[in-house]
């Protein structure tokens, strides 16, 4: 894990996934940051990266699975599990709908997700934690056990610390400090 997250810092802020400024945020925030993590995880370094520095959370929680919600989380998922076949190690990945399809089997999760099994949830960033919160209801209604959340940045903007008072494991690679500046959280 070291030096991955410093890396990932770096990238970010060279192919312009992280920039600063006056932003609205869709939730309707304001921030001097603004971070897409798509534009991250998609790219061929920063999937790569994403993968090797989150495998061992995953593994190291027990998970056999990973997961989380489309759209910021479906190449993160991709990337771990990719990772997780190259280290020897199998994590299946699962992707968590924003809402139940409305033909076919009408699934909400989307891969081969076992009941009973422990699992991660994945996510770019952790603002208020709504869609980290909105998967883990769906893996634990599909009867699994969530042991590890992660995310790429933590806006720390409640979620974190909500995910946290519920009992959940939460890490983050990326951390934004009180005056907006984004910086490698401690442990990554």
């Amino acid at each position: 894990m070291a030096g991955h997250a410093d890396r990932l810092l770096e990238l970010a802020t060279e192919i312009g996934a992280l920039t600063y400024g006056d932003y609205t945020l869709s939730w309707g925030g304001k921030s001097k940051f603004y971070f897409d993590g798509r534009l991250l995880s998609l790219e061929p370094e920063g999937a790569y990266i994403i993968g090797q520095a989150l495998l061992p959370y995953v593994t190291g929680a027990g998970a056999t699975a990973v997961g989380g919600p489309t759209l910021g989380a479906d190449p993160m998922v991709a990337a771990i599990a990719m990772t997780s076949h190259m280290a020897g190690e199998r994590i299946s990945g699962f992707i968590v709908r924003k809402e139940t399809k409305g033909h076919g089997t009408g699934k909400l999760i989307e891969g081969p997700l076992t009941p009973g099994s422990k699992v991660a949830i994945v996510d770019d960033t952790c603002s208020t934690g709504g869609s980290l919160f909105q998967a883990i209801a769906a893996a634990e209604d599909a009867g699994c056990q969530v042991v590890k959340v992660l995310s790429v940045l933590d806006r720390r903007e409640g979620g974190s610390e909500k995910l946290r008072e519920r009992g959940y494991d939460f890490s983050s690679l990326l951390i934004a400090t009180p005056e907006g500046e984004i910086m490698v959280a401690e442990g990554a």
